[in-house]
C-alpha cells in the first residue's frame, strides 16, 4: 500500500505573520480568510505559531462597537506577537508520511503544524486537512 505524504494535504498559499507584525493584523487575517491558525515567521525560519485561540484568550471576548462590525482591539496593543504565539514549534517535513503529522496531533495535542523542506516553510496542515482526507477516503 502507498502512504499519502504530508505534501499532498498540506495548504502550500500560506498566509503567515513576521514576527513584528502587530496582533490586529492577526486577528484580521484570521477574520479575513477563515484560518484559525498562522505560522510566525522571523526572516525565512519558523518561530512560532498563533492560533486564533490564542488570541481570543487575551481579549477575553470579541467588543464590538455600536454598529457591531468594529472589534475593540485595546487589548491588542498591550501585547506583542512573541508574547501570545506558542514557541515550542514543532514541524513535518512535506515528503514525510500523513502519520507522522497524525501522531504530533495526538501526542502534542497540535491541531496545526509548519511543513518544512529543508527548513524552509513550504506549507501548513491541520487536522481539518487530515479529516477531509479521512472523510474523503471513507466514502
Amino acid at each position: 500500500m502507498k502512504t499519502t505524504t504530508i505534501e499532498k494535504l498540506m495548504t502550500k498559499n500560506l498566509i503567515k505573520l513576521n514576527l513584528s507584525d502587530q496582533l490586529t493584523k492577526a486577528e484580521s487575517l484570521f477574520k479575513g480568510n477563515n484560518i484559525r491558525h498562522l505560522p510566525v515567521v522571523n526572516g525565512n525560519h519558523i518561530v512560532g505559531m498563533l492560533s486564533y485561540n490564542d488570541l481570543l484568550r487575551i481579549s477575553f471576548a470579541d467588543a464590538t462597537d455600536d454598529d457591531g462590525d468594529t472589534v475593540e482591539t485595546t487589548i491588542y496593543d498591550m501585547f506583542t506577537l512573541e508574547q501570545v504565539m506558542s514557541k515550542q514549534v514543532s514541524a513535518v517535513s512535506a515528503s514525510d508520511p500523513i502519520e507522522a503529522a497524525a501522531e504530533l496531533f495526538i501526542t502534542e495535542n497540535f491541531h496545526a503544524l509548519p511543513v518544512l523542506d529543508h527548513d524552509k516553510l513550504v506549507g501548513i496542515i491541520t487536522t481539518t486537512d487530515m479529516i477531509r482526507y479521512y472523510n474523503t477516503k471513507c466514502k
